[in-house]
């Protein structure tokens, strides 16, 4: 099995898999996708997580993230939700040490019972009941 990180996937990555890119990021769509349109915002400097970007890579992926989601809300209107998040150091599921976030797309009845979105990292923690107070 080939090591995505040696050399590492998304530093040379193909310019035909591109959706959109600016000076510091990248968007393309996931090579293992969750849904259908699930797409990456992907820095261009090597650095390994979320919170190492600067504040010029933040303003440039969150730009991306909103031209990706209109892109796939336009192509596809079974779309009602997404799921944002990024995966930081391997105790977090993270499998390529460069940083890179996840847009996914969410469609009604996708899955049986949405609640608790990302919550569902672990597993046991998606379902929950609200108490009154």
């Amino acid at each position: 099995m080939k090591d995505p990180n040696n050399p590492c996937i998304f530093c040379k990555v193909n310019k035909k898999e591109i959706h959109f890119e600016n000076e510091f990021a990248y968007s393309s769509v996931d090579s293992f996708p969750v849904s259908k349109f699930h797409s990456l915002i992907v820095p261009k400097r090597h650095i390994e997580n979320y919170f190492e970007l600067t504040e010029a890579e933040l303003i440039a992926c969150n730009e991306l993230v909103l031209l990706t989601k209109e892109k796939i809300l336009n192509e596809d209107l079974s779309v009602k939700g997404f799921n944002l998040g990024t995966n930081a150091g391997k105790v977090a599921g993270q499998s390529i040490m460069h940083c890179h976030i996840h847009l996914i797309p969410r469609r009604e009845g996708d899955v049986e019972n949405p609640q608790g979105g990302v919550r569902s990292v672990i597993g046991s923690k998606q379902h929950y009941t609200r108490k009154n107070k």
